[in-house]
């Protein structure tokens, strides 16, 4: 019998191919297409405010990317294996520095985090790594700071690794009593990118420039990454815009405004199914902040969203036993609403 390939099955291959990597383009002009034929000013006034947004955020954005770019082509990022070595405490510690500052891409977290504690890595070290790295980095950083200020840049940063000391912590505690022993589901193994960066660290080439496959890297790096930030900043700025032109204020001061602990604990409980992605929420928090967010909310949102968002829980939830997902779970959303109440606190001192 012979084998014969059909055609319209590969044209809808490639076609979903393109459109899964081009979603999120693909959803803002869809967006902008609708609201061409319901509101046709409004749809201007979006592109013009999203565009403009992209060019506000350029410099921050130009040196995020050029950040990215240079801890893979020097393989900086192969330093954060070195943070796990040493007595537990010590390694909680520098587990969740390594994972509040350290330049991990999105396909290295997991395999790296897979092959830690397939190595043995006591899971006190990982957790603080594990719940510090999606919430803050050096890119993420400059990012903030364009987006939201320094202080807030700032006060994310404290979090990331208070949040990574805090689970590491109260892990070790609980590890202690053997609860925690055997943390992966069966079949999980230490393979990926992340996981051969810890299995066999290789040497940092501070002069990249000066071997052509690392001059490669960068120059790759550096162009996914503009693409990456470009499609989720664009898409955000177009949400800010409705949100700015359709929520109106009094709502948004009602339900996350003030400085009592009611709007904190809905800013973190919120931040769960409504984060889209790290960079993404810059923007969105800015714009509800300008509408009467309190500043600890949205805090509490971007801890809380950044760490157990829906991507990000699911592939805890593929790699960690129940229990372990679970303590994940409450780790995230108690170290996010602390974090989010101490930043009110402070900002009413």
């Amino acid at each position: 019998m012979t084998n014969i390939t059909d055609p319209l099955s590969r044209h809808r291959t490639v076609l979903w191919q393109f459109f899964s990597d081009q979603r999120i383009w693909v959803i803002s002009g869809a967006i902008l297409a609708v609201l061409a034929l319901v509101d046709p000013g409004q749809a201007g006034d979006s592109a013009e405010f999203a565009v403009s947004a992209l060019l506000r955020v350029a410099p921050y954005l130009v040196f995020s990317i050029a950040v990215a770019a240079w801890a893979g082509a020097t393989g900086a990022d192969n330093l954060v294996a070195k943070a796990f070595t040493g007595a537990p405490l010590m390694m909680i510690l520098l587990g969740a520095i390594a994972g509040g500052l350290s330049p991990f891409c999105s396909c290295g977290v997991i395999p790296l985090i897979a092959a830690l504690l397939a190595m043995g890595v006591p899971l006190s070290a990982v957790m603080a790594f594990w719940l510090a790295s999606p919430i803050m980095d050096p890119s993420m950083f400059f990012l903030t700071t364009g987006v939201l200020g320094v202080e807030f840049a700032i006060a994310k940063t404290i979090s990331a690794v208070g949040l990574g000391v805090f689970g590491g912590t109260v892990t070790h505690l609980l590890g202690k009593g053997g609860a925690l022993i055997d943390p992966l589901r069966e079949g999980v193994g230490n393979g990926g990118c992340g996981g051969a960066k810890v299995r066999a660290p290789k040497e940092v080439v501070w002069r990249f420039w000066q071997e052509a496959e690392r001059r490669s890297a960068f120059l790759k790096t550096a162009w996914t990454t503009t693409l990456f930030l470009a499609k989720w900043l664009f898409f955000a700025f177009l949400l800010e815009s409705l949100m700015l032109a359709w929520i109106p204020a009094e709502t948004v001061t009602k339900a996350l405004g003030g400085t009592g602990i009611l709007p904190i604990v809905t800013a973190t409980l919120v931040g769960v199914p409504a984060y889209l992605n790290g960079y993404a929420a810059l923007p969105l928090v800015g714009g509800l902040i300008e509408q009467g967010m309190a500043p600890g909310a949205g805090l509490a949102f971007l801890v809380a969203g950044g760490v157990t968002s829906i991507p990000a829980a699911m592939a805890v939830w593929a790699l960690a036993k129940p229990k372990v997902f679970a303590l994940y779970l409450g780790l995230s959303l108690s170290g996010a609403f602390a974090t989010g109440l101490l930043f009110q606190l402070w900002h009413m001192i």
